[in-house]
């Protein structure tokens, strides 16, 4: 069988229990339930961090980005030269790359290693939401509005330009849509026709993330829907102007919340429909995951899991993962072994028959064994946000939230409308996703938590000896 090729799709905060799969009472998913159907569904999937900077950083390097010291929105950033990213590996085994959606792996600013033409994307249509506090708006991406509104309006509000390959360029679509369509022309590019050069295409919605009541006119109409308007000209600081746009304060905010996630599993439908009239569909390697748990803020549900975004509870870090290949995943399969969005490299590499780099860790495991029926998945995994920390393996799950200095947790629940929690709890993850405090069994428990402290601190070994190399090399350059 020839190289496939590679279709990710990476969506934003959308909620574990938003699906008509699970028995949602009223998401309605009819594409992403088919596109499970069509292959192997994770059961217990996670990324390596409750927001989306860190957690991009680390799934396309396929490595913990702790090991550069990527840990919170202050410390993330894209990994660093030194270290090959996924496409660049998959550029080098003969592939066509191109990426479509949003940017946020940190601070990124125009022409940084963080944009996709400057780390192996050949075509490339992307916003950048380093300078935006992590978001793209759904409608507005032009110049104008940009000198119109001032300076301001791209922090607080999320607007300004998009980038094709690198150069501003004006978009007047709503953005869901402006994704799917770009999509779809790289998808059915004429170079496709008549030649063999596989193709990994990346496309990042920025849904559902919250703002999204920002939705086309008759997108309104249809849902009976208030327009919003979130332009306050009296309005400077962020966060007084945020309160009042998210959870509990939004009216219709779950409305707006599930068209948001309609629209995009349309346009997903979309693009798959593309690949199947291309003739390219039985030979394409396909993914959907999210970026971290749903948000409090956006009405997105993790039912039945505790918590959301922001918080190492499993609503914060257990996503949805949905792997599809027709000529080579038998359908309607699910697997809970522990898998993560760490083993995205090595299982696009090893469909590609690819090798990985040399020179740096790969901490993910291809999920090809898996499918194949002898894959047994990680026996740990694990999540440190530096003022919180999660260990979990096939039964338990440790968690630690700092008791002492509970800044974050302040700042988090005032913010965010989100508890992270406080002090230390063993659960029996692998048989009940119960996180309160009554299914805490640190005490009856304590052989686990050393087993679990253990495993921990040899992880923190690991990534301490690369984070020094790593300093060693900075200050030589």
């Amino acid at each position: 069988m020839s190289a496939p090729n590679i279709l990710l799709i990476v969506s934003d905060d959308h909620g574990y229990g938003d699906r008509s799969a699970l028995g949602s009472c009223d998401a309605q998913t009819p594409h992403l339930d088919a596109l499970a159907r069509s292959g192997m569904e994770f059961t217990n999937a996670y990324v390596t961090a409750p927001i989306c900077s860190p957690s991009r950083s680390g799934l396309i390097a396929g490595a913990y980005q702790q090991r550069w010291g990527a840990h919170w929105f202050d410390t993330s950033r894209f990994p660093p030269t030194e270290r090959k990213v996924l496409p660049e590996m998959l550029g080098e085994a003969g592939y066509d790359c191109g990426y479509f959606g949003k940017v946020h792996y940190g601070h990124e600013q125009v022409g940084d290693r963080a944009c996709p033409e400057r780390h192996g994307f050949a075509s490339s249509f992307y916003g950048l939401a380093g300078p935006s506090m992590g978001r793209l708006h759904y409608l507005t991406h032009s110049s104008d509005a940009l000198q119109e509104r001032g300076e301001d309006v791209q922090r607080v509000h999320g607007v300004s330009p998009m980038y094709e390959n690198g150069t501003p360029v004006d978009t007047y679509q709503h953005l869901t849509v402006e994704l799917a369509d770009r999509t779809i022309d790289f998808l059915e590019a004429d170079r496709r026709q008549g030649e063999n050069q596989p193709f990994f295409c990346y496309t990042a919605f920025n849904a559902v993330h919250n703002f999204t009541w920002q939705l086309p006119q008759d997108e309104l109409e249809a849902r009976g829907l208030p327009s919003y308007s979130d332009f306050d000209p009296d309005v400077e600081e962020y966060v007084d102007w945020y309160d009042g746009a998210i959870s509990p304060n939004l009216e219709n905010g779950r409305a707006y919340y599930l068209a948001q996630l309609e629209i995009m599993d349309r346009e997903i439908g979309r693009i798959l429909d593309s690949l199947e009239r291309s003739g390219q569909r039985e030979n394409t390697l396909v993914v959907y995951m999210t970026d971290n748990g749903g948000s409090t803020c956006n009405y997105g549900d993790n039912a039945p899991l505790e918590g959301a975004k922001y918080s190492l509870y499993e609503g914060g870090i257990r996503v949805p993962l949905l792997v599809s290949w027709p000529s080579a995943i038998s359908p309607g399969q699910t697997s809970d072994v522990l898998a993560s969005s760490l083993d995205l490299v090595p299982t696009f590499l090893q469909a590609a028959g690819a090798e990985g780099p040399r020179d740096a860790h790969l901490d993910g495991r291809s999920l090809q064994q898996v499918w194949n029926g002898d894959g047994a998945g990680h026996e740990y995994l694990h999540f440190d946000t530096g003022f919180q920390w999660a260990v979990r393996n096939r039964e338990w799950k440790l968690r630690w939230a700092d008791p002492e200095n509970d800044e974050y947790r302040r700042r988090i629940l005032l913010v965010e409308h989100t508890d992270i929690g406080a002090g230390l709890s063993l659960v029996p993850i692998g048989s009940n996703v119960d996180e309160s405090a009554a299914a805490d069994c640190s005490a009856e428990q304590p052989e686990v938590v050393q087993e679990l402290f253990k495993e921990r601190s040899r992880w923190l070994d690991s990534i301490a000896g690369e984070q020094h190399d790593l300093m060693d090399r900075e200050e030589r350059s």
